[in-house]
């Protein structure tokens, strides 16, 4: 990519400094949960079509979400690449996973490959995806055809430190209810059918449960009701439940042992469960490496240094729902340092950081880093060629 380029995306950026610093901190301060993400949308595609670009709203059957495409005609030779946003918070600590950084990142990409759009040698997507903490919203997107024209996607999340992708494994969410039978729980406790103990009978058999999973499998949950009064036998318990693994076929080996848990703790106590297990399972990331090194010797012009392989190896595994794009297009999901390493992700600190200075530069290299490497990606058939059978490689479908 002719070195001119990169330099006019990066002005492009610095130019939109104070307005997306100004709509990143506008999203911190109002952090919204999955789905329900009005004003973050609203804001995001304002802002967008301010600077000309053409956005649908409710795309993919998603009311938060949207695109807007730009560029000349898809298809060969002209490849489309699709930068994604984020913008959901999570509950209690808002937005402790810096979402509005991402969401910032992802717009400012956009608007500076806008300012080359005369020139671009391919089209870009901007991606509005709601719903990435729970719910799966690329996942829905997806079956609605989100990424049937894209040739690849990426995104930027911020960390404590700077890494070409983001360890993950697989989750599968399950929300369980215990119905029991309600009695005084002095006079005639023998009348009751005690709901609360059906749920941390399950949960105790999970807690033995890990003993005997692998390493790179989590089964976590939390009790979210537990009864109205202690002096009535609970005849209603519910809880929410996060299975991890590390790949779909583990994850699927996983799920019924979980759920014989839940059986167990309804056995044991004479009530009856229900289990609602969510509508999407997400999926680990199959990182296009060379996307991926291509996005780091960007970001590495802006004077990010990047983490090695084995402190790479040393961080931790969440999920995301982009690892579901990723098996269906070439996909990266690079990580950079909106924090101090010490300060990790869903958590109170880091959400104080994700509105900081550190957080709104994290959110200015992203922009930058993602339109050098979204035009690296659509002036280069090279880069197209290895991204594309790397894909296939990760797939099966090349050796």
């Amino acid at each position: 990519m002719p070195d001119s380029a990169k330099q006019t995306l990066c002005a492009a950026v610095d130019a939109l400094a104070p307005e997306l610093v100004a709509v990143s901190r506008e999203i911190h301060a109002n952090p919204e949960l999955a789905f329900q993400e009005t004003r973050a949308a609203a804001l995001l595609v304002a802002t967008a079509r301010e600077h000309g670009l053409e956005v649908e709203t409710g795309s993919y059957g998603l009311t938060t979400a949207f695109e807007a495409t730009f560029g000349p005609d898809g298809g060969h030779p002209n490849p489309n690449v699709a930068v994604l946003a984020e913008y959901d918070a999570l509950p209690g600590i808002g937005h402790a996973c810096g979402h509005n950084l991402i969401a910032t990142s992802a717009l400012g990409a956009a608007l500076a490959l806008q300012s080359l759009r005369n020139e671009l040698p391919g089209r870009v997507t901007l991606l509005g995806t709601p719903a990435e903490e729970k719910g799966g919203g690329k996942e829905l997107m997806a079956r609605k055809g989100a990424f049937e024209n894209v040739d690849a996607a990426m995104m930027m999340h911020p960390a404590g430190i700077n890494l070409a992708t983001m360890a993950s494994i697989c989750v599968a969410e399950v929300d369980v209810v215990y119905h029991g039978r309600s009695a005084h729980a002095s006079a005639m406790p023998h009348k009751g059918r005690n709901a609360l103990d059906g749920l941390l009978l399950a949960y105790q058999a999970i807690s033995n449960l890990r003993q005997h999973i692998r390493h790179s499998e989590r089964i976590h949950g939390i009790v979210t009701d537990g009864g109205q009064a202690p002096n009535i036998v609970p005849d209603r318990a519910a809880g929410e439940f996060y299975v991890r693994a590390k790949n779909a076929e583990d994850l699927e080996a996983l799920k019924p042992r979980v759920k014989a848990c839940f059986e167990a703790g309804a056995k044991a106590s004479g009530c009856e469960v229900e289990m609602n297990w969510g509508a999407v399972d997400y999926l680990d990331i199959n990182t296009n490496w060379p996307l991926a090194a291509a996005f780091q010797a960007n970001a590495e012009r802006l004077g990010r240094k990047f983490a090695s392989a084995e402190e790479r190896n040393l961080s931790g595994a969440g999920s995301t729902d982009m690892g579901n794009v990723s098996h269906r297009v070439p996909s990266i999901h690079p990580m950079l340092a909106a924090a101090p390493p010490a300060v990790v992700i869903h958590n109170p600190e880091f959400a104080k950081y994700a509105g900081s200075e550190m957080g709104d530069k994290a959110a200015l290299d992203g922009a930058k880093a993602l339109a050098m490497t979204a035009y690296d990606f659509l002036a280069d058939a090279r880069l197209q060629a290895d991204a594309k059978r790397a894909f296939a490689i990760a797939k099966g479908l090349a050796s």
